[in-house]
């Protein structure tokens, strides 16, 4: 995390909030002050990261004064609200703890205060909007304190190749370069034209022409968006890659020769899902750790048990989809994840692949 000075005064107001809600971008000052303003209320973006050595409060200020922003010393409110939760805290629609769910605010999340009524704050966080226990909640200076330790100063090269100067002017010495996949520590902002960054253990310096600042605190989520992300998990585990295991062209064949009477008339995802099984019980210590062990276990599997699968495989007459989904399954590949077991879709629970469920 970044350390250092704790975000200042300048932060304060709507142009602290719209700071760090947005990207902000060092050729900004060229474009009208208004305009500018009304271009970063974006929201606060996911946290990544961070590579810099400098505070956030110093970024921030150097941010605001590059963009023509007024400076808001002085002013008493801060339109900053910081997350205070060791791991999570509901957003909901209405101000009350009846009210249904609309998303999540998590630990070191930080927003803009829209509204504050009755011990509740309605605030923005990245997409999510809705309303927050002040209970949980930090407001003025000590928001601004969280928000400088958790906060995260980012800058992108935008350029192929960046050069690393000894000085600040155009005209010294280039001491390096940089491409577009290097980072930066930055050390300080010396002026509107150039930033002072870490380079071989010393000092160097590089135009902001051709670098991205931006600052960024971690944004909640709203529902939709956690559902989405949960999915994705889920599909992520059913299809991890489970190992690869040494067998020999006789088990490859077995195996093929097991998928096509339990899954010859389904899709390739039902071949995959049946091989997939038999490797997961191969790899499982609960089990044989054959393939050959594993098919003729007594009682598992019926087409093994009454002699189907020995005449399919000695009859060789096994699809190339069969063949396929068996080396793929032997390979490591699976879209049911860890499951052992399946069966005809009924009343069991699992993952439904076809016409069969597996768990």
């Amino acid at each position: 995390m970044l350390k250092g000075r704790s975000i200042s005064a300048l932060l304060a107001g709507s142009v602290l909030c719209l700071a760090l809600a947005a990207v902000f971008r060092l050729d900004a000052r060229a474009m009208d002050q208004r305009e500018y303003l009304d271009s970063l209320n974006v929201g606060i973006a996911q946290i990544i990261e961070p590579s810099s050595g400098v505070s956030a409060g110093k970024a921030i200020e150097e941010l605001v004064r590059m963009s023509g922003g007024a400076d808001p010393e002085g002013e008493e409110d801060s339109d900053l609200v910081m997350v205070n939760v060791q791991v999570a805290m509901n957003v909901r629609e209405e101000p009350s703890e009846d009210s249904d769910k609309v998303g999540v605010l998590y630990k070191d999340c930080g927003g803009r205060i829209l509204e504050r009524r009755d011990g509740w704050t309605r605030l923005r966080s990245g997409d999510l909007i809705g309303w927050a226990s002040d209970e949980y909640l930090l407001f003025g200076e000590e928001a601004e304190a969280m928000a400088d330790d958790v906060g995260n100063l980012i800058v992108t090269i935008e350029t192929d190749i960046l050069r690393v100067r000894d000085a600040p002017d155009e005209d010294a010495e280039v001491i390096g370069l940089l491409t577009a996949d290097d980072e930066l520590e930055i050390i300080d902002f010396v002026d509107d034209d150039w930033i002072s960054v870490e380079y071989q253990e010393g000092d160097g310096y590089v135009s902001t022409e051709f670098v991205d600042v931006d600052f960024h605190i971690d944004a909640g989520e709203t529902l939709v968006a956690i559902k989405k992300r949960e999915e994705a998990e889920r599909q992520a585990k059913l299809t991890a890659n489970q190992g690869a295991v040494v067998v020999g062209g006789d088990d490859l064949r077995l195996l093929a020769s097991l998928i096509h009477c339990e899954a010859g008339s389904e899709t390739y995802n039902g071949k995959l899902a049946v091989g997939a099984v038999v490797m997961n019980r191969v790899r499982s210590g609960a089990y044989p750790d054959t393939i050959s062990g594993v098919i003729f276990a007594s009682g598992q599997f019926t087409p093994a048990l009454n002699g189907k699968v020995a005449r399919v495989y000695m009859s060789g007459n096994i699809s190339d989809g069969c063949y396929e989904a068996a080396q793929a399954a032997i390979n490591g590949e699976t879209n049911v994840g860890g499951a052992t077991h399946f069966r005809r879709a009924g009343n069991h629970e699992g993952i439904l692949i076809d016409n069969q469920v597996f768990w």
